[in-house]
């Protein structure tokens, strides 16, 4: 006859399964609201150290014209096959947060000795000024980087169309979150200001750039911006503070091909720290302000 610690044993057991089995069914259900898509296009660079292939692609029906765009690969497998040249094709995987390629066939080719990518601009260093660049904010009104003088800078570059929601889209949720983290500090707050640049003018124009920005506030209508402004300008305008950070992108057809950057400037104008790519994390940031704001 079962004691009653065998029981208990018995049923802690059948406990454990049960949230083993429910947390594996949660992550099924996570997965299957990722949405796929086939690629099929050209492999110009390889970054085993970053997972990332550049590739040329066809349209990816129901997605993305047709275009070159980094993807990331997780399969190590692939980056000791892989080469410049080579055709491929893939599975490319998007959900809320993040994408990727899986199920990747190569094709090697003998033909083409691989296409190298130019050498990225190196941008602006710690200490250098910030020129006082001109744009136009969400509420197109002229705005100018040097009124900025006397806070500490939080700056970043997006376009609202971009699909890769490591790029653009985790850029605005991290700013999001620093905006949030610097509010429970009022007086960190108001020594701050946030400011996300449009790199795509041709389509966000300050009204676009208006609701974008008033959705990731989470303020919709009652957004002012006072704190974090969202701003475009014209082309030579956008490319002219691009250049300045070091910021590569290219248009092609509705899309960007583009890097990522992202700065601190201090509140004497000058360069505190840039951030290059996307691997930097909001709490990072917020200890970053507080350094630069004393």
């Amino acid at each position: 006859m079962p004691t009653r610690s065998s029981i208990s044993l018995l049923l802690l057991i059948a406990l454990v399964l049960l949230i083993a089995l429910t947390s594996f069914s949660g992550c099924r259900r996570d997965m299957s609201n990722a949405k796929r898509y086939e690629l099929k296009g050209k492999v110009l660079t390889v970054e085993k150290d970053k997972h990332l292939v550049t590739v040329s692609h066809e349209e990816i029906k129901d997605f993305m014209d047709a275009m070159t765009m980094p993807f990331t690969v997780r399969d190590e497998w692939v980056f000791d096959q892989v080469a410049p040249g080579d055709q491929i094709t893939a599975t490319l995987v998007v959900d809320e947060t993040e994408s990727w390629l899986e199920n990747v066939v190569i094709i090697k080719s003998n033909a083409e000795p691989g296409i190298k990518a130019s050498p990225g601009a190196v941008g602006a260093n710690t200490g250098d000024q910030v020129p006082d660049f001109a744009l136009v904010n969400q509420n197109n009104q002229p705005i100018r980087t040097g009124q900025y003088k006397g806070k500490a800078l939080l700056l970043t570059f997006i376009y609202t169309r971009c699909p890769i929601p490591e790029y653009c889209t985790l850029m605005s949720n991290n700013f999001s979150r620093v905006d949030q983290e610097l509010q429970k500090q009022p007086e960190l707050y108001e020594k701050t200001r946030l400011l996300s640049i449009s790199i795509d003018p041709d389509y966000d124009t300050p009204a676009v750039l208006r609701s974008y920005g008033a959705s990731h506030t989470g303020r919709f209508g009652d957004e002012t911006f006072s704190h974090w402004a969202f701003a475009t300008g014209t082309k030579e305008q956008v490319k002219e503070v691009a250049q300045f950070f070091g910021l590569q992108y290219y248009p092609e057809k509705d899309q960007i091909l583009h890097g990522l950057r992202t700065a601190i400037i201090a509140r004497d104008g000058k360069v505190h720290k840039v951030y290059r790519g996307n691997e930097w994390k909001p709490e990072e940031v917020v200890q970053d302000i507080e350094i630069v704001s004393r």
